[in-house]
């Protein structure tokens, strides 16, 4: 829903700014319709992202598809580095080499107004999620924002503080323009734009990057997994344990664990892959591996 409601506010805020540019001429309101064009179609690949990274797990992929979601994400990130800020930067540039009044700029800040308020209304979505799920996680919405494995939510909550910071930038600049005749203000106010959505791109692109990789889990994720392993009745020590996220919210658990009593090996087999499937129908673990522990190996702590 939240990416619904992003969508739907990006479409009519770049329609709306791209009027107003051609009216005015001005390069920040340009800038603006063009990172409201890129924002309305990486909404696109958040939407693929989410469907695709839903699939369920198959033969031929035993994780699952929840890396398609970073996927997904990393190119519209680099939608927003290239479609937004490499065009407001050029174009701002080009402004500086030949600056231009712009004309009627009542007319900007009426659509600047009305996007200001159709990107809020995005952003409280957003911002309500991430409250949402930082208490459901325990962690602080920061945190979540930065570090979390929901690489949507990520990008959402991004994009819409760039947009509110981005209409302000723009109002800015014309407003300078206006009060001071030099219309390098303007020029100024695209390239200022162009900055921001390449700082936030490079961040997008940067977390994508570490989780298509192999993020592992928090500490605080890893205690909380290791100590319901020790809390296990068949469970008597945990020797290993890795976690990495396969996806949003999704873990990949591999385990050597130290079984209670002294059974032959094919009961062994069969007492194992029972506490795989057990592990697997809690909701964040997509697939768990475990294998026995060698009795020399030491017991980890949680």
């Amino acid at each position: 829903m939240t990416v619904i409601i992003a969508f739907t506010a990006n479409v009519l805020v770049a329609i709306a700014k791209s009027v107003a540019a051609a009216l005015t001429g001005s390069a920040s309101m340009l800038a603006e319709a063009a990172h409201s064009w890129a924002d309305a179609g990486n909404e696109v690949f958040l939407i693929v992202a989410d469907k695709r990274s839903a699939k369920p797990k198959d033969e031929r992929h035993p994780l699952g598809y929840g890396r398609e979601a970073y996927v997904w994400s990393l190119i519209a990130a680099f939608g927003i580095f290239t479609a937004g800020a490499v065009v407001s930067v050029m174009h701002g540039v080009q402004q500086l080499s030949h600056p231009g009044p712009v004309e009627s700029p009542s007319i900007a800040y009426i659509v600047l107004g009305a996007a200001f308020v159709l990107e809020g209304v995005s952003f409280t979505q957003a911002t309500i999620q991430v409250r949402r799920r930082s208490r459901k996680l325990r962690v602080s919405p920061v945190r979540l924002v930065l570090s979390g494995s929901d690489t949507t939510l990520r990008a959402v909550f991004a994009e819409d503080s760039a947009a509110l910071i981005g209409v302000l930038l723009a109002a800015s600049g014309i407003f300078l323009h206006q009060i001071t005749g030099n219309a390098i203000w303007d020029a100024i106010g695209s390239i200022a734009i162009g900055v921001l959505l390449g700082v936030v791109a490079l961040v997008l692109i940067d977390r994508n990057r570490k989780f298509l990789v192999g993020a592992e889990s928090s500490p605080r994720v890893r205690a909380e997994v290791g100590q319901q392993l020790l809390a296990h009745s068949d469970i008597e020590r945990v020797t290993y344990l890795h976690l990495e996220y396969v996806g949003p919210g999704r873990l990949f658990l591999v385990a050597e664990v130290d079984m209670v009593g002294n059974d032959d090996e094919n009961d062994v087999a069969i007492e194992l892959r029972r506490l795989e499937r057990e592990l697997e129908s809690h909701e964040g673990i997509e697939t768990a591996v475990l294998s026995l522990s060698v009795n020399d190996e030491e017991s980890l702590t949680f």
